[in-house]
């Protein structure tokens, strides 16, 4: 075979080989083969060579033409990128008309090619405004125990929906990623936000191989382009911190999610007329206590400077209501909020410390409020950030409790969307968790052992939560007889069978060695039991994501091209279509 055949047969495998004696490898091209992403929208483009060459020797086709006639610019040669001894050519901002494109990269250390699909929008915009409620690591095991807790079963029948049941347009979302089928917030998320498949730990970028986590090939999210083409007015809130992965998926890029100062900074820099969340230690100059910034910088007063209310209780939110400000920044907590049961309930974890935290729901209150005030229109995502915080160390009843809430948000965004049919309204999770709601836990049942205490099939029965005040929350996750909840992947932990009222769980710590070992606190609870997990051992101190398919359900504007399964970059390409953003 001709050793131009053995190149492209090799590059179109993704494989090194070697020829003549030599070992050759196919150039690395961004975005990626198969990406499917919004015209008009901005990307960086680059070609990563395996070793060093000339640019004479270097040819860049984009449907067999030269880049730059194609992309609207130039790509830049580095002869040697910093730390890695290779070139590469590299386009900041470029973009493209509707349509397929054939990339092809070809050097002496090989040939690569990548396929695009372009797509446009056309028309009137459908949609003024899009509502995207996350939960994240909504599961139907979430689903299916918060609507077993909210609402109840008589007869084999629920008493009720929950409000993300009763939409009328349904989908099945893949999540996996560009470097792994396993995918985490950051990179799922930022598919919503862009369009683009990234990697694991990655927000708006795709990974190369240079070690600086903020000069990786950006794609333009959401946000960016409404700013760029519109005047419609932009909300982040959650209950996690706001530079956080889901949140800051919304505006930031880096491929390094724990870059939590700098997303800060780059929050500051497109400016949303809601922020609302934890997250404060990273807003504080470093001399504040509770800081975590290494530097001077005071980011609150930077964002009260430009205008914005800024609040840090719920008396604050809601007296700032009351003043129609139209710039609204709430911090609530320096980490991550408390979630309901301990907030509304238990009092526990560091509910002492913030007294005065908003529900999700009264910041889905406060969110329209302000950004309704636009009559162009808005963009908001609120995330349930602590169904996945719970989910993680196996502490499902918080988890759940939190589903609920999450729920009254989407019950909130229905009766918004019923005033304003012009607004497309989208639920889902950015990715799953291992959660399966398999029976009861009996504790009038005989006998010590907890495990005889769980029923399946006829032995279920019903459990015997109550629902006093009728909030839709059981007045308390400790009956008699409870869900039986299990994740399906876990490190060593002991399984008490019982809520844990006294905070949330901790399956597992680290032993002298640094080996993560089950937690011995829980060792002597009556019926505890050791479950050796099936995790890499002693590396994992939680449960992990699953791969498992998301749900997503939708109405308004656009809504019905939710159907069957779907990448989940297609929510992207959904919510760009019903707001027209492909046509500039």
């Amino acid at each position: 075979m001709h050793k131009s055949a053995v190149l492209a047969a090799s590059a179109a495998l993704g494989l090194a080989f070697t020829y003549a004696g030599s070992v050759y490898s196919a150039p690395s091209i961004y975005p990626v083969d198969t990406a499917r992403f919004l015209a008009g929208s901005r990307f960086d483009f680059k070609v990563e060579f395996d070793g060093k060459v000339n640019e004479k020797d270097v040819r860049v086709l984009i449907n067999g033409k030269p880049a730059e006639s194609v992309l609207g610019g130039k790509p830049g040669f580095v002869s040697e990128e910093s730390g890695v001894g290779a070139s590469a050519i590299l386009l900041r901002g470029a973009h493209l008309a509707p349509g397929k494109y054939t990339v092809t990269a070809e050097a002496p250390d090989g040939r690569a090619e990548a396929k695009w699909d372009v797509y446009g929008t056309a028309g009137k915009p459908r949609a003024r405004s899009v509502i995207l409620l996350i939960a994240d690591g909504l599961s139907v095991g979430h689903r299916t125990a918060a609507r077993l807790l909210s609402k109840g079963v008589t007869n084999g029948k629920y008493n009720g929906a929950l409000a993300m049941d009763d939409m009328p347009h349904m989908a099945l979302l893949g999540t996996c990623s560009v470097d792994s089928i396993a995918a985490d917030s950051a990179n799922t998320a930022s598919a919503y936000m862009t369009g683009h498949k990234s990697s694991v730990n990655a927000l708006g970028v795709y990974c190369d191989r240079t070690k600086d986590p903020f000069d990786d090939p950006r794609q333009e999210n959401i946000t960016e382009i409404l700013r760029r083409v519109g005047k419609r007015s932009v909300g982040v809130v959650t209950d996690a911190e706001i530079e956080d992965a889901t949140p800051a998926a919304v505006y930031g890029h880096t491929r390094r999610r724990a870059e939590k100062a700098a997303l800060v900074e780059q929050l500051y820099n497109l400016k949303p007329e809601v922020i609302l969340g934890g997250g404060s230690a990273y807003f504080m100059p470093k001399s504040t206590p509770g800081s975590k910034r290494k530097d001077d910088k005071d980011f609150i007063r930077e964002f009260r400077d430009s205008g914005y209310t800024v609040v840090s209780t719920k008396a604050e939110l809601r007296d700032a209501l009351t003043k129609k400000t139209g710039r609204l920044l709430g911090l609530f907590h320096t980490g991550n909020m408390d979630g309901h049961l301990d907030r509304a309930i238990l009092k526990k974890n560091t509910v002492s410390r913030f007294p005065d935290q908003p529900d999700l729901t009264d910041s889905m209150e406060a969110a329209l409020s302000v950004l309704s005030q636009n009559p162009n229109g808005f963009f908001l995502m609120v995330e349930a950030g602590l169904v996945d915080k719970f989910s993680h160390p196996l502490d499902w009843e918080r988890a759940v409790y939190d589903t609920i809430m999450f729920d009254h948000v989407v019950a909130q965004a229905k009766k918004y969307c019923e005033k304003h049919p012009d607004t497309l309204l989208i639920v889902t999770g950015d990715h799953t968790h291992t959660i399966s709601v398999i029976g009861t836990v009996d504790d009038t049942k005989p006998g010590d052992d907890m495990r005889d205490k769980v029923g399946v099939y006829q032995h279920a029965g019903y459990p015997n939560y109550k629902d006093a005040d009728g909030d839709g929350y059981p007045d308390t996750p400790d009956v008699s007889k409870r869900l039986a909840v299990f994740f399906g992947a876990f490190p060593d932990y002991y399984e008490t069978f019982r809520p844990h009222m006294e905070g949330t769980n901790v399956p597992a710590i680290k032993d002298e060695n640094g080996r993560y070992v089950a937690n011995q606190a829980y060792k002597d609870v009556p019926g505890a039991i050791l479950r050796v997990g099936n995790l890499p051992q002693h590396n994992e101190s939680q449960g992990v994501h699953s791969i498992d398919d998301l749900v997503v359900t939708a109405q308004g504007p656009n809504s019905e091209a939710f159907h069957g399964f779907m990448n989940s970059t297609e929510v992207f390409r959904i919510i760009a279509e019903a707001m027209n953003l492909g046509s500039k």
